[in-house]
């Protein structure tokens, strides 16, 4: 065999072998997917027909003040496990939950996102009277229906203010429900304000706090020195404990938005207890009264006490209580393993 012909060989033969194993490799990576929906495998399928939206459906809502339309969106398919989303504030939006699409989508879990009546894409009626906690409690009924979940399959998650909606939600609806998780969330409001300020206030530097008190007795909030001073002295060691500039944009996104009509409202201005519609609110008493499995979420620096949502497990039928070590309110980012496989675990375990 010439010297030209011994080349040729080995061309050919490099050339055969790349394409062997091209193939294989490209047949391996297609078999990740074909695994992964051997396992869910409707997940990505769409139960809607016609013109398709990504999941978005708007849905008409009936209120004392007429009819307004709310925003919701769909991820993925599982008729047994579907998740509603309670954002928090009042008045924030359903985008800090935008972490969950890391987690939930690969545990084959259906989860919707859902922005409450004047919050984020849903209506804004700019009407006061409206923000109201049994209206919202009817609006979640009104969204349910509208979006066929029910006792087989219905799970409520909700953040912050979006717990005490899930709460007195499941106190009147859980009949309609097969699971809840009350994530940052304490069921008494007076028991909160008594936390924020023998426990949150004291472990705040003395001359930072001061200040605070001064602009709150002034009711001066619109002062920018107020949150000046409550993004690295509170927000960072309570809200979310990560660096202010390096915060998730969802997070930054989220609050950007937020309805002060609806949070002073409800909440009130100031971040040291409630002073607004909820101010007497607590259900403490009324745990006894919730049957279906519920997780509670506690973190060891929430502005929410994590031995009273310990206590809430106890105090419930069927509870069971996740705490985050090193979570405050938004321990879905700053102690996130800890977070999403403990609620992933429940649902499962639930179902």
């Amino acid at each position: 065999m010439n010297f030209k012909n011994v080349i040729w060989v080995l061309t050919f033969t490099i050339f055969t072998l790349f394409i062997s194993c091209e193939g294989k490799r490209i047949r391996g990576v297609a078999s990740l997917p074909s695994l992964w929906n051997s396992a869910h495998p409707t997940y990505f399928d769409s139960p809607d027909t016609g013109v398709l939206t990504g999941g978005v459906k708007i849905i008409p809502i009936q209120t004392p003040k007429g009819k307004f339309n709310v925003w919701t969106k769909r991820i993925g398919n599982n008729p047994q496990i579907k998740v509603l989303l309670l954002n928090g504030g009042p008045g924030a939006t359903h985008e800090y939950f935008e972490c969950m699409e890391n987690f939930l989508p690969k545990e084959g879990i259906e989860f919707i996102y859902y922005d409450q009546l004047g919050c984020g894409n849903s209506d804004n009626p700019k009407d006061t009277p409206i923000w109201d906690l049994d209206r919202y409690v009817e609006e979640v009924e009104q969204v349910r229906q509208a979006l066929k979940l029910d006792k087989d399959n219905f799970y409520l998650l909700g953040h912050s203010w979006g717990g005490i909606l899930a709460m007195q939600y499941a106190l009147k609806y859980q009949k309609n429900m097969k699971g809840m998780i009350i994530s940052n969330m304490m069921s008494s409001i007076p028991a909160y304000g008594k936390y924020a300020d023998e426990v949150l206030a004291k472990q705040m530097d003395p001359i930072v706090l001061k200040k605070i008190r001064t602009i709150e007795a002034n009711n001066d909030y619109a002062n920018p020195e107020y949150m000046s001073l409550l993004m690295p002295n509170f927000y960072v060691k309570h809200i979310c404990r990560i660096p202010l500039d390096q915060w998730p944009e969802p997070i930054n996104r989220s609050f950007s938005k937020m309805n002060q009509s609806l949070y002073v409202t409800m909440q009130g201005p100031s971040e040291f207890g409630v002073s607004g519609k909820l101010l007497n609110w607590d259900v403490s008493a009324q745990l006894k009264n919730i049957t279906i499995p519920t997780l509670t979420v506690g973190a060891q620096y929430d502005t929410m006490d994590p031995k009273h949502m310990e206590w809430m497990a106890s105090a419930l039928k069927n509870g069971s209580y996740l705490y985050c070590p090193k979570g405050s309110h938004m321990s879905f980012y700053d102690d996130q393993q800890t977070y999403m496989k403990g609620i992933i675990k429940f649902m499962k375990e639930a179902n």
